[in-house]
């Protein structure tokens, strides 16, 4: 292992909470209606007093906000929306002064096509400089342009409708992976990477603490961009199989650490977002040796709820599944990888009304219980804004209350083929990306307190119950719960060190587990009831007199065997070894 490639238990970030803020959804200083830098700043010392490490920003880049901002139409400015470079200072300014970092979001798999490289791409034609920068392709042969099915290849974009546009002008298409209005960049083209990496450098000098990359494990496309499986009833085919983790994937990031993180003096964060991943390919990505990622999103876990027909086809998560995933994960990383671990991001539905209990009796100990599981786990937490106060999804009864680009293209892809409203709009209300990019819940006054404006998506309405102001009253919230988890993570080596052995994997109801630390000979013991009924389980040997180190109801016993859990509670304890 090279001298300065750290074993991740032994890094910075590894007892380290991030905390994501959502800019346009966080606070709102000037009455606009969208939250700006200016609303952070007079923020940061909740976050400060929630004890977290590192805030992640989603982009605040200057974009036409087609996809709210991961359409960068210049990466080395600030759009007015949020504010200025000045203003930007400023954040980081006191995000510093305050102990904590800060890490930009990187979204380089492709650009808005309003950024400048783009429409040198297209205005210059097939024969300009810049015309390779991006992945342009002839119609189909035999085909007229611009008709169905005379797209370059059958690829369906994750925005649904074909993943090619026609450009009349230069009579070729161009590949967008997500929106049409997100071309991808073409990686193979070394002009591109060093662009993007002379970026990269820009922001780091600025004083920024790393990158959470935006879907970075598809940037290496099969240059013969075939055509891919089309499911039974579907009408496009399926493209993942070559451009998730393609055929130069790791030697584009591999080149980015040298070119990049290499070069600079502080130890950076890096996390990859990267949908498809394997535990196979994750254990290369964030091995330290090969120097490639410190840690990746995985999604094999938020997909376990989802039913044959993707991710707005709505079928109940079995508890079986969710620990087998997250133990393969856990185990498979265990040696030389690091784990990300989230519930919630702004792709995400609201964690305590997908696998929690959102209602009055049980969402405050549901929301601690899933709390709990997480960050007792090995690898580095991730909380998203409002998550810390057990928000949960909105009660969207209209496509007309939805923004996300993501669900208004599939309410009109499926409705014009004929699938009933009603149907589409259930699958939306569970999983829609605008669950998680509701305001955030401030206070009790107008709008939250998120501002004094009209917001630019509709408030939960349940805010005048469920706000920080009153939660930071209450030393029994959600809020005060994550606070006391969050600092068990900084004190408590075994988080960091501890091994992990999953108990009970057939139990439908119990998650429970073992984190053990042997060079310190602690061992901890995490129980949580996914369930609204009691449940009575069998202990290891010799837990009936461990210490209760945090727990979502109160310890007022201690441990019997066996012993009864009651409703979604879940506790910790510690007990000391002799090995």
């Amino acid at each position: 292992m090279p001298e300065n490639a750290a074993s991740p238990a032994d890094s910075w970030w590894s007892n380290a909470v991030v905390y994501q803020i959502y800019p346009r959804s966080f606070a709102d200083s000037d009455a606009d209606g969208i939250g700006d830098l200016q609303g952070i700043i007079e923020r940061l010392d909740y976050l400060s007093e929630l004890g977290v490490d590192v805030l992640w920003l989603s982009p605040v880049y200057p974009s036409p906000h087609d996809d709210n901002g991961y359409d960068i139409s210049d990466y080395q400015d600030i759009d007015p929306l949020f504010g200025t470079l000045a203003d930007f200072d400023r954040l980081l300014a006191s995000v510093h002064e305050r102990g904590m970092k800060l890490v930009m979001d990187l979204v380089v798999n492709h650009t808005s096509d309003e950024h400048a490289w783009f429409t040198a791409s297209r205005d210059g034609g097939p024969d300009g400089p810049r015309r390779d920068w991006y992945i342009w392709r002839p119609p189909r042969e035999g085909m007229e342009p611009g008709t169905p099915g005379a797209e370059p290849n059958n690829w369906e974009s994750w925005f649904s409708g074909p993943a090619w546009t026609y450009d009349i002008a230069s009579g070729e298409y161009y590949l967008h992976t997500f929106s049409r209005k997100q071309p991808d960049l073409n990686w193979d083209n070394p002009e591109v990477r060093q662009a993007v990496y002379a970026m990269m450098r820009w922001w780091l000098e600025r004083g920024v603490d790393g990158f959470r990359m935006d879907v970075i494990n598809l940037i290496s496309k099969d240059p013969a961009l075939p055509d891919g499986i089309v499911p039974e009833g579907a009408r496009y085919g399926l493209g993942h199989p070559y451009y998730v983790c393609g055929p130069r994937i790791h030697d584009y990031i591999a080149e980015m650490h040298r070119e990049v993180f290499d070069r600079h003096p502080r130890r950076l964060l890096t996390v990859g977002e990267m949908p498809g991943v394997t535990v196979e390919e994750a254990k290369l990505f964030t091995d330290p040796a090969r120097r490639e990622l410190d840690m990746v999103f995985q999604f094999e876990h938020v997909g376990l709820d989802q039913g044959s027909g993707g991710k707005f086809d709505v079928r109940p998560l079995k508890l079986t599944d969710l620990k087998a995933s997250l133990g393969r994960w856990q185990t498979g990383l265990g040696e030389t990888g690091w784990n990300s671990l989230y519930w919630n991001n702004h792709d995400q539905p609201r964690v305590v009304s997908r696998f929690g209990d959102d209602t009055p009796a049980y969402r405050d100990r549901s929301a601690k219980l899933l709390a709990t599981v997480l960050h007792l786990h090995r690898g580095t937490p991730f909380v998203y804004q409002g998550e810390e106060l057990g928000m949960a999804n909105a009660p969207f009864t209209s496509i007309d209350d939805l923004r996300d680009i993501e669900s208004l293209n599939h309410y009109r892809e499926q409705t014009a083929h004929g699938t009933d409203p009603d149907a589409v709009m259930q699958g939306l209300r569970h999983r829609s990306r605008d669950n998680a990019r509701t305001p955030m819940q401030w206070d009790a006054t107008e709008h939250a307190g998120f501002t004094a404006g009209t917001p630019w998506i509709a408030v939960n309405p349940d805010y005048t119950d469920v706000n920080a102001k009153a939660q930071l009253a209450d030393p029994e919230s959600v809020f005060h719960y994550y606070r006391r988890l969050i600092a068990l993570r900084h004190t408590e080596p075994a988080l960091t060190h501890g091994d992990f052995h999953m108990l009970h994997p057939e139990h439908e109801q119990l998650y429970a587990f073992t984190r053990h630390d042997a060079e310190r000979s602690t061992e901890l013991l995490v129980l949580a009831n996914f369930s609204g009924t009691d449940l009575t389980v069998d202990l290891p040997d010799g837990w009936e007199h461990s210490e209760t180190l945090i727990a979502n109801v109160p310890a007022t016993s201690p441990l019997t065997q066996p012993h009864t859990l009651q409703p979604w509670e879940a506790r910790v304890h510690r007990r000391r070894t002799t090995s």
